[in-house]
């Protein structure tokens, strides 16, 4: 079942964490742009990430009801703060489904995998690799969402147009890049972020297979204390890619911003998953809320229906 995490990594890092979430929320994940790039050291060639599932693998789609989903959903989100949406499409067996499709949000640090993507796809049309360089930034920018890396990174690619044009290439359409160096003030739907995670995963994605594989390796090696939300979904056997973001809010009386993208799979589904969010009172209130509804929509996904109150 790929929808309960497991038991040690529950131990390790996922108990650990949630109190640690609830008491000493991290630092403030915002994008502001520095006066200078910093001083770059090398890093060394990420690995590549396992292969996606094989059609000849993939299951029959499970029973699915869209309604019932969606009323577990109302059920849950009436009585928490804040507005959610999520968005989730299940490559091995066409099914997806996206719960408050209008919403929009700040993106905070997930906007740095498009960022990155940014920056590979100017590369591409330069027939270039990486330098050693901007290797580095994605990887802190990423791996331990480094703001100040991904303010450099934000630079090179030429700032909010930079963003736009690679944007219009991805065929994504409601992700408005943030003013000025603000790019953590991006603004994207879960749909869209979607459309995002399947460039890293089509074979029709204007992304090289490497680069595709590339970006996907650094999602999968995030610090562990940055491994919380769609990863919700993951079996002890699922393979995981994941960015979060997190923001107070100074226009929203301080109230948090969370976002959570990334890829689950394992033997026999391939889950695309995203999930926007904002007006937390607390940053551990929005985690645990992000992985419920998670675990709750990837369930109903992947598995027979179950009964309704199985679901609240």
């Amino acid at each position: 079942m790929i929808l309960r995490r497991a038991a040690t990594a529950l131990t390790s890092a996922g108990c650990a964490l949630l109190v640690t979430l609830a008491l000493t929320p991290p630092a403030v994940d915002g994008g502001h742009m520095p006066p200078e790039p910093p001083r770059l050291p090398t890093t060394a060639t990420s690995p590549p990430v396992s292969p996606p599932v094989s059609p000849s693998s993939s299951p029959a789609a499970p029973t699915f009801s869209r309604s019932r989903l969606t009323q577990a959903l109302d059920r849950y989100l009436r009585d928490r703060p804040g507005a959610l949406s999520i968005s989730v499409r299940d490559l091995s067996t066409g099914l997806s489904y996206t719960y408050n499709r209008e919403l929009r949000t700040a993106t905070a640090s997930i906007v740095k995998v498009n960022i990155v993507i940014a920056l590979l796809l100017q590369a591409q049309r330069g027939h270039r690799g990486l330098t050693a360089a901007e290797r580095d930034l994605a990887a802190r920018a990423i791996k331990v969402s480094d703001n100040d890396a991904a303010s450099a990174l934000w630079y090179r690619i030429g700032g909010a147009p930079g963003l736009a044009a690679a944007n219009r290439k991805l065929g994504l359409r409601a992700t408005t890049p943030g003013p000025g160096g603000a790019w953590g003030a991006t603004t994207t739907t879960a749909a869209d972020q979607v459309r995002l995670l399947n460039t890293l995963a089509s074979r029709k994605s204007p992304l090289t297979p490497k680069n595709r594989r590339y970006v996907l390796s650094l999602m999968s090696r995030v610090a562990p204390e940055q491994s919380w939300g769609i990863t919700a979904a993951a079996d002890p056997k699922a393979r995981t890619a994941v960015k979060n973001g997190w923001l107070p809010r100074p226009s929203q009386n301080n109230l948090w911003t969370l976002t959570s993208i990334g890829r689950v799979r394992n033997d026999r589904h391939d889950l695309l998953i995203a999930v926007i969010s904002e007006r937390h009172p607390s940053y551990g209130t929005g985690v645990k809320t992000i992985e419920h509804v998670t675990r709750t929509v990837t369930q109903s996904l992947t598995q027979p229906l179950p009964r309704p109150d199985r679901l609240s």
